[in-house]
């Protein structure tokens, strides 16, 4: 027998007509096509689960209508929400994927409170407290990752293809130092003078940086003057000194010029400013020797010192030789001779290299040059004691704290402030490194160039190594032209001669430092300086190394076949009047 359930269902079923198909199809015996059915009956069928059904319950539906067996099934097979919870590949799938967003912004979230909690570590006003500048100052941008450390070569063509040996002459800018300045780039552009949001950031940063070179020297913030170049702060220096002078003898009776005491190893911006003011009897000055090893006697310095005497400037650090000058010990013994005098230091070639602190050299200013340390060119600093004068090169407008006109550049002034803290930060650090890779450079250099006797190869300047810079290495390799050499080498190794000759010219110049260190002429002709840096890595000393042998044997066969009257020292001497 049919159960109730079933015999219910078959007669709603059977009560619902099909339309009739047309009666050309129904002629033609064809199969009805999807057009012939009708919208409703075009929804291809779905398979789905079959409910679970529950005890059975007799239908008692009328009519032959869809709305009754829908009514009448749904009592048969009684009604259920759909489940909560239908785990299939596509919804497992489509979940793991759209948590990745969530997951990528949580970890860059923890990789940003890690950089926010490293700078506050070393900078605990740049994130937290309620000063303006804290509220304003940028946040620097950190290096790529594995670039910026000591004896990692930096990225670039052309590193890969030269080796950069010329420290001395200018550093690249160091990745830490770009860093910092590009905010400056794009974003802060503001004038530091005025008064509404661009410029806060501005004028902020430029308080940092003054703070960052004076914690570098060990002085008070406003000490520190910001100038364009290491030229601008030397002659800043010496004109200061001479006008207070000038001040300071006006209505006495007599006649006074006042008189400045140097180095015959200075620097061009000393000794070319005080040729210019002799000529223009502004002043007088006296140039003190030094040795064969190219340091100065502090005695014979404190012996040019005189009554009218203004200014001693004596530069720290030789760019040439790497000597180090008793600075300190020249400023004691010229105050004893007279103590009104002012000490000057230009520090351009020591900072980065050794320390640098005002009070330990006992001096009244101090030049720093923002390229010698892996800032950009075009800045540098001076540092003038409290009390010490300054007098106005520039006039306008009250920059500096009315000393020296003209509209901050906060750029520069950004990257010199980020490279003296550098500096500070691995002062105990890069020296060393620098050290070792300067003695592994002269190793080379002798065992291929130095001959059997040792001969080939001179080291110019101090022999105790801790009065001489750790970077600087000025070697003569006796039977070669340096110039000549480095022309030859020019697109694989960067470095400085101490000597210019110049092929079919009856002349030739060695450096003023050379001739004051009395360094024989085959080895001056033939000094190259080498200087190496925060960037320098083994293999640019092993293979700058390498290339500088190659081409000094190639040279001294070339000019060994030469007659001696062509020779390059021959050159030499007739220039510094050695022979007729």
């Amino acid at each position: 027998a049919m159960s109730p359930v079933v015999a219910s269902t078959s007669s709603l079923a059977s009560s619902i007509q099909t339309p009739p198909l047309s009666s050309r199809r129904r002629l033609a015996g064809r199969p009805p096509s999807f057009r012939d059915v009708p919208p409703r009956e075009r929804s291809l069928p779905r398979r789905s689960r079959p409910p679970r059904r529950r005890d059975p319950i007799a239908v008692r539906a009328s009519g032959g209508s869809h709305q009754a067996l829908s009514r009448a099934t749904a009592v048969a097979i009684g009604h259920h929400p759909p489940p909560k919870h239908v785990f299939t590949p596509t919804t497992v799938i489509a979940g793991v994927f759209s948590a990745f967003p969530i997951v990528a912004l949580f970890l860059r979230r923890k990789e940003l409170l890690e950089k926010r909690n490293a700078r506050a570590a070393n900078d605990p006003g740049a994130t937290g407290g309620s000063d303006a500048s804290s509220m304003t100052a940028p946040r620097p941008i950190a290096p790529p990752r594995g670039v910026g450390s000591i004896g990692s070569r930096l990225p670039g063509a052309t590193h890969d293809t030269c080796v950069y040996l010329d420290y001395n002459a200018t550093t690249p800018i160091f990745p830490e130092v770009a860093a910092a300045m590009e905010p400056f780039l794009w974003e802060h552009f503001g004038n530091p003078s005025s008064g509404h949001a661009f410029a806060a950031p501005c004028r902020d940063a430029v308080a940092k940086a003054r703070g960052q070179v004076a914690t570098m020297l060990g002085c008070h913030p406003d000490e520190v003057v910001f100038t364009s170049c290491g030229s601008e702060s030397d002659n800043h220096a010496i004109a200061s000194a001479v006008d207070l002078f000038v001040e300071q003898k006006r209505g006495e009776i007599g006649s006074y010029v006042p008189h400045v005491v140097s180095t015959a190893v200075e620097h061009p911006a000393i000794l070319e400013y005080l040729a210019a003011k002799a000529e223009a009897n502004v002043l007088t000055y006296d140039l003190v020797p030094v040795d064969e090893e190219g340091l100065v006697d502090p005695k014979a310095v404190a012996a040019k010192v005189t009554s009218t005497t203004c200014l001693v400037t004596v530069m720290h650090a030789n760019n040439e030789t790497g000597a180090i000058q008793p600075v300190a010990e020249c400023a004691r013994l010229a105050r004893e001779k007279n103590r009104d005098v002012l000490i000057h230091t230009d520090a351009a070639q020591s900072c980065g290299k050794i320390p640098v602190k005002v009070n330990d050299l006992g001096v009244d200013m101090c030049t720093v040059v923002g390229h010698k340390i892996g800032a950009p060119k075009g800045v540098a600093a001076l540092y003038v004691a409290s009390g010490a004068p300054f007098s106005k090169l520039l006039h306008g407008g009250g920059q500096e704290a009315g000393r020296r006109a003209g509209t901050e550049n906060v750029l520069h002034i950004v990257g010199l402030g980020a490279a003296c803290e550098l500096v500070e930060r691995e002062k105990d650090v890069l020296p060393s490194h620098m050290s070792a890779m300067r003695d592994e450079l002269l190793r080379r250099l002798e065992l291929g160039l130095g001959d059997d006797d040792g001969s080939g190869v001179r080291v110019n300047g101090p022999i105790d190594d801790a009065k001489r810079l750790p970077n600087t290495l000025s070697v003569g390799i006796k039977g070669v032209s340096a110039s000549q050499l480095l022309d030859v080498l020019k697109d694989d190794v960067a470095a400085s001669a101490g000597a210019a000759c110049h092929s079919g010219e009856a002349a030739a110049s060695v450096s003023a430092v050379l001739r004051a260190m009395a360094v024989p002429e085959e080895y001056a002709i033939g000094t190259l300086r080498l200087s190496v840096g925060r960037h320098t890595c083994p293999a640019d000393v092993e293979n700058g190394a390498a290339l500088v042998v190659d081409a000094a044997r190639a040279q001294r066969e070339e000019i060994a076949a030469l007659p001696e009257g062509e020779r390059p020292w021959w050159c030499v001497r007739k220039a510094v009047g050695l022979v007729d």
